[in-house]
Order: C-alpha cells, then structure tokens, then sequence
C-alpha cells in the first residue's frame, strides 16, 4: 500500500528554521524522510539543529541566510542546490512581528517586517521557483497567520505582511501551476514560541485563550500534519489553498 506521506527522497530547504515552528517543521520533514536544508540568519542555532536531526538518522544542511537580502538568498539557493541538486519543497517560515500603535508605528519598523515576512518569501520562491520549473515539481509551503485572515490592533505591518502572504500564495499557485509545482499556506493560530511567549500572559491573553473554540493554544508537533500534507503526494491536487490550525479561531473571529 502506496504511503502518500512518505517523504523519501525529496530535498527539502527550510526558510526562518532557527527557532520555534521553522524547527519543528524542519524535524518533522526529516522524520518523514526528506533530506532538509536548515536556513536563517542565526547560524549557531542551526548548527544545533542539524545534530538534533542527524541524531534522528535524518539527513541535514544548515546554510546561513537573510530573506530580507537578496544576495543572502540567492547564495542560499545555490548553495542548497550544490549540496542537494534539486530542492523538491520549499517552507518559508522567516517572521517577526513588532507591536506599537499605529500613529507612532515608524516607517522603519513597517519595512523591517514586511520584508522578512512578505518580501522575504517572494525572493526566495523566485530563486527555488527556478529550479522547481527545470524539475516539473515542486512544493512550496509559505507560513500565513490567522493574522492573513483577520487583523487587529497595534501589529498593522504584521496582520498587513500576512494577508499579502494568503493572496501571493494564490497567486502564485495560479502561476506555477503549469509547472506541477503546488503552492500553499499554513495559518497557524496561536502557538508558544520565541516570537509569542511574552505575549502569553496576562488577563487579555487568558481571555483570548478562552474564545478559542477548542480553549487553548496550540502545542509543539500540531502543524506538523498540515507540513507533511501539503509536502507529499497526498495534496497533488490541492493548490492556492490556506489551511488554518487555529483551534477553531478563525470561526469566530
């Protein structure tokens, strides 16, 4: 009986893998089989994270990168290409988020973010896009947010950056189609990483929490089905699409 899920064989590159959901996603395609190309600017952290999963018996790069260079980029994709020869799936999960009311939100903190989050994964789909066309396959999955789906107070460059994610997912997927490259998106609800956990405590956060549908948030390995579906064979025939794992927020929002 044919695993839809089996992953063996694939090549895959990791953008933003250095903490939080990039690293889960990252041990969660070695785990499944695919050799996995760790990326992001913090290259210590991914040097623990390729023996984390050469400990696992998965195959693993870690290859330094900014998505808000170009050059860093594309650098990046050749380098991954060197070691590789072809990228198979492409996950661009590089964010950051910065909070401050929107009349004294600086034009400065507005670049930062939307470069890393919108820019930075249009420069690295271009590169692997490259590849993925001489191939006739591809994967490519881009990290949304429920902030693609609703916005919010005092993180306009944040909900801004991802619901530019939601439609160039679209539209790219319209694009590569041609090519049997696939392209979709993750909408994670609130999960607790690095970015996050600051942010977790305290009444307004517990209230929050509370409206959730399921009444929490999410834990560590829950986005990993949404990844393993989207990077396989199991979603051939499933393209432009934002899958949202949320605990239900989006349905009440």
């Amino acid at each position: 009986m044919k695993n839809y899920f089996d992953l063996t064989g694939k090549y895959a590159l990791v953008a933003g893998a250095s903490s939080g959901i990039g690293t889960q996603y990252a041990k969660a395609l070695a785990s499944q089989g695919a050799a996995v190309a760790v990326a992001a600017r913090r290259k210590e952290r991914l040097e623990e994270l390729k023996e984390e999963i050469e400990a696992m018996g998965g195959t693993c790069i870690a290859v330094a990168c900014d998505v808000s260079d170009e050059d860093s980029v594309k650098a990046c994709v050749a380098e991954v290409e060197k070691a590789f020869g072809r990228i198979d799936i492409l996950v661009n999960n590089a964010g950051i988020n910065i909070i401050n009311e929107f009349s004294e939100f600086s034009t400065e903190d507005w670049d930062k973010v939307v470069n890393i989050n919108l820019r930075g994964q249009f420069i690295m789909s271009r590169e692997v896009c490259k590849l993925m066309k001489k191939q006739n396959y591809g994967k490519i999955i881009n990290t949304a947010s429920v902030g693609g789906y609703a916005g919010g107070a005092s993180q306009i460059a944040y909900y801004a950056s991802k619901g530019g994610v939601v439609n160039f997912t679209r539209a790219l997927a319209s694009e590569l189609a041609p090519y049997h490259v696939t392209v979709n998106a993750i909408g994670p609800g609130v999960f607790d990483t690095e970015m996050t956990h600051d942010s977790l405590d305290g009444d307004f956060a517990k209230y929050l929490e509370g409206r959730v549908p399921l009444g929490r948030w999410g834990k560590d390995g829950e986005l990993d089905g949404a990844l393993i579906y989207f990077a396989s064979d199991a979603s051939s025939y499933c393209t432009g699409q934002t899958l949202y794992v949320d605990g239900g927020m989006v349905c009440v929002l």
